[in-house]
Formats: structure tokens, sequence, C-alpha cells
């Protein structure tokens, strides 16, 4: 089938003819007969299958008849994810329809506003555009959309992936319900077929390949190396197998930089294109890559969105996609409009889960090897016996328990400090305890008794042998031994026995706890004496 019997008319059919593009793709031809026909469509297909234009050349066709647009209005609209993708379907309008009268624009952000509001002042028949930047737009009263007939979603499943479902629900609010709606996913998840069927009724559905798969001419293998060996091993290959150009992925901006410095500094020419980079300095190295002054391009997934570069021979994956899905985007940068590519996943040992993601989602196993000079020492995580955080020092257990008391005779899971024979380390950070034997104190001034504090318990009656713990409430205890009240910091216990108290006025007495209300309880009269004195409390 050829584009002529696609219906399409003589200006475009030059324009094709320009370009070489003698026969359409699959989904050209599945396509365009359905936009053409006026009716809503969504399209599963793959980047690098003539998707673009499978809709910009029906939508050219359908505008060259209709009259002009008002000022500030869009007879099309065209929404993508990111910058690089709507300049490229804009440069796509532009080559299709140059020898129309189609009058077209891109607006995005990154970009100085005023001149895009200065572009859409007359009105357009084409806008490309992405979500946030068209909103902008719309509440600076650049642009209106209520007389819109068109509207096409582009990677759709992308700007979900994105957040862009907010946006995307208020622009489409904004244009009239007579439109005609276009959605193209390269997968279908059950949140883009919803997203269809909010479009409007009658959708049809075509798919040029089956969903959420890859391209079938992109050679797919995946290389196991140590982590730190990534870079030499990239280097190694686009060296000795000297590889004419490479798109290489990297899941975060800082990893780009740290790339691209490696392989400039082994002599390999190198660009990166992210998030933080400027629009100017993006499609610099973009426009220079392609061109091929640069061997290397380094890019997250958001930024790579877009790049359509023909004869591309190698895409690499040097840390695994998180997301299945961004797997299939990244590899379609390579085998575009019928040409032979490579896709290469560099693997380390802790990146195994993100490929079994990746093969249940295409539903197929992915070649694994390794290179002979870089051969992986780390195993794969989650492999091993038993769990690795419960195991101590030649697999026994760890010498840390809390439970365990550190006036054990066994020395080899206490931690007895130096000068005590069993004593336990302080932990709130107070001073230490000079006393003989037992445990620190947590707070305060020392504990200058004889004897230590007897085991830890969360609360109970007071102990009234010679050794007492501290009370944690109430006036102090003045009996010769018992529990000191408990707050922030406090003066030392003087007594013979016991802990410091942490609150208060010091316990001279010899034994008793107090009780937490207004009198103390104990065996000593001194509490008595000092009930009497000032009273029970009101």
């Amino acid at each position: 089938m050829s584009f002529k019997e696609l219906g399409l008319s003589e200006p475009i059919l030059k324009s094709l003819e320009e370009l070489d593009h003698s026969k359409p793709s699959e989904i050209q031809q599945q396509a365009i007969p359905v936009i053409l026909a006026g009716k809503n469509l969504m399209a599963a297909a793959q980047t690098g299958t003539g998707k673009t234009g499978s809709f910009v050349l029906p939508m050219l066709e359908m505008l060259i008849e209709k009259a002009k647009p008002y000022d500030k209005n869009v007879h099309a609209l065209v929404l993508t994810p990111t910058r690089e993708l709507a300049a490229q379907v804009r440069e796509n309008v532009h080559k299709y329809g140059k020898f129309t009268n189609i009058k077209s624009t891109v607006v995005y952000g990154g970009a100085k506003i005023f001149p895009q509001k200065s572009k859409l002042k007359k009105g357009v028949d084409i806008l490309v555009a992405t979500p946030g930047r068209l909103l902008d737009l719309v509440n600076q009263k650049a642009v209106k959309l209520d007389r819109v007939q068109m509207l096409v979603l582009d990677e759709a499943d992308h700007m979900l992936d994105m957040g862009f479902i907010h946006d995307i629900k208020k622009i489409i609010a904004m244009t009239p319900p007579t439109r005609q709606n276009l959605l193209f996913s390269a997968t279908f998840s059950p949140e883009i077929k919803k997203l269809a069927q909010s479009l409007g009724d009658e959708l049809v559905e075509i798919n040029a390949q089956s969903p959420n798969t890859t391209v079938s001419k992109i050679k797919q293998m995946v290389y196991n190396v140590d982590k730190n060996k990534k870079t030499d091993l990239l280097a190694h290959m686009i060296q000795e197998e000297q590889w004419e150009q490479a798109l290489v992925f990297s899941r975060t901006k800082h990893g780009c930089e740290k790339i691209a410095d490696y392989l400039n500094a082994a002599g390999i020419e190198t660009e990166t294109i992210h998030g933080d980079k400027t629009q100017g300095a993006r499609t610099k190295a973009l426009r220079e890559f392609k061109g091929k002054f640069v061997r290397v391009l380094v890019a997250t997934d958001v930024a790579a969105r877009g790049i359509d570069i023909s004869n591309l021979p190698f895409v690499v994956n040097f840390d695994m996609p998180t997301y299945p899905n961004d797997y299939i985007h990244r590899i379609g940068r390579t085998g575009r409009a019928g040409q032979e590519g490579t896709a290469i996943s560099l693997m380390s040992s802790d990146e195994h889960k993100f490929l079994r993601g990746i093969e249940g989602l295409l539903k197929i196993k992915i070649d694994q090897t390794s290179h002979e000079a870089f051969k992986p020492n780390d195993k794969p995580s989650g492999g091993g016996r038993g769990n690795p955080r419960s195991r101590g020092p030649r697999g026994g257990k760890p010498s840390f328990s809390r439970n365990r008391r550190s006036s054990d005779d066994k020395s080899g899971n206490s931690f007895s400090k130096p000068g005590g024979s069993s004593s336990r380390p302080s932990i709130g950070g107070g001073r230490p305890n000079t006393s003989g034997a037992g445990r620190p104190s947590y707070g305060g001034k020392p504990n200058t008794s004889g004897a230590g504090r007897p085991e830890r318990s969360g609360s109970g009656r007071p102990n009234t042998s010679g050794a007492g713990r501290p009370s944690y409430g109430g006036k102090p205890n003045t009996s010769g031994a018992g529990r000191p009240e408990r707050s922030g910091s406090g003066r030392p216990n003087t007594s013979g026995a016991g802990k410091p108290s942490y609150g208060g006025k010091p316990n001279t007495s010899g034994a008793g706890r107090p009780s937490s209300g207004g009198e103390r309880r104990g065996s000593n009269t001194t509490n008595k004496s000092y009930n009497k004195k000032i009273g029970p409390k009101r």
C-alpha cells in the first residue's frame, strides 16, 4: 500500500517523496484511514515505528481546507510529556507540511514565555505543547482552547508516569466535547485504558504490534558486571568494538555527569542531557549528537524522550531501569524505521530484581553474559542462607543483646567497663559511675555510693535494701534508701547505697520509697516530720 492509496493529497505526497518515505509503516496503514474518517483512536505503537507520522499526516490533510483560526485559537492540539518530544513532533509537522500553508508552533517550559505568546497571538493550526507550559499560557490568556477540533495525547503512558494526569484532565475540560481524540502509547496499562474511555465514545483500538513489547529488530543483551566496574566496561566496549555512536541511560543526573567525565577523560567525546541543564544546553547537546560531533550522549529517562536519531546503532542501560515500561522506551531509541539496533544493559548484583520485572512485562528471557576481562565478583543480592542481619562475627549471635546482664561471668558477650568487674556502659551520656560495681548513671552527677544499681524494671514497689532505684515523680524521698524522683537533672544521692536522683533534693534517709502524692510512705520518721512541716497536699 502506498501513501497515495491512503488518501493523502499532493502537497503532502510531495514532502514525503522529498523525505524518501515511499511506503507507510504498519501503524500508519492502520491509523491514517481511521483518523481521516473522523473517529476516536487509541493506538499501541512503539517508538521508531512511524507513530508520529501516523497522526501528523492525516492531521495535515484534514486542516488543509480549513479556514484559518481566530486570534489565540488552535485547530489541533498535541500534548507530549517532554520538551524534546514536543520539539520532535513539531519538526515532523514542519517537514510533512512543507508544501502546505499550515501554521504550527511549539510551547514548553524552560524557554522564555513571551516569544511563545507572540506566536500564538494570531492563532495557529497546530499547537504542540507540554501540559505545564500550556496551562501557564491559558492562565495568562495567551491561548484559547474552546475551538480545538482534534486532541492528540502522544506517549500517554509516560505522561501518566510523570504525574500529568490532573493537568491533562484540566486541559481536556477546556476543549469542546465534539473534538476528535487520538491517544498513542507504547504500553497499555489499566490507567491508560481508563483515560482513553474518558475521552469519548466509539473508540477504535488498534495495535501495530502486541502492546508491552519491543521492536523485533533490536538485539538485546545483559552484561553481568560489578557496579564499580561499569564505567570501565563501557569505555572498553566503545573503544575496542569501535562503536560509532551510543546513547547511554543513567538513573540520576549526577550519574550522567559522572559517566561523561570518565568517558571524556578516556578520550571519548561525550555530552549529557538531563533536567538540571538549561533548554539551550540540552538542545545544543542533542544537535551535536545528531550531527555526530559527539560520540556518546548520556541522558536520564525524562530528558531522552523525543530523541529521534536515524541509524543509532547502540543504546546502553548503564543502570537497569526501575520501571519495566522505561526499558521499552529506552531501547526504542535504536532500531527505528525498520533499522537494526543493539540494546545493552549493564547489570550489577543488586539489580537482578529489575531484570525480572522487565522479562515479566515482555514475556521473554533476555540473554545474559559477562565480559572476559570484567567478570563479576559480587554475588546477586538476596542469596545465601538465613538473615545476614541477625548474625554476628563468624556466624554467631550478636553480642549486643539488651536483655543480657553485664554481671554474667561470660566475658565474650558482655560489655565490661575498665575498672569495674561487670558494670554496664553509660547510655545517656552522663558522668561515669565511680562505684565499685553496678550500672552507670544516665545523667546528672556521678553515683558515689558503694553499691550498684539493681536490675532494671519498668515500675514497682521500692527496693528497701541497701541499694535502691530512683523514684520517677513527686518530691524527694528523705529516707535512707529508696528511689528518688526523676526529672531532667538533679543533685547526687549521698546515701550509702543507691542511684543518683534525677531531680529535686537528695535522698538522705536510710530506706523507703516516696509515694507519688503529697504524703510520703516509708519506715523512717524523717518522712513524718517532713510531712508535719509542710502539711498534706491539698
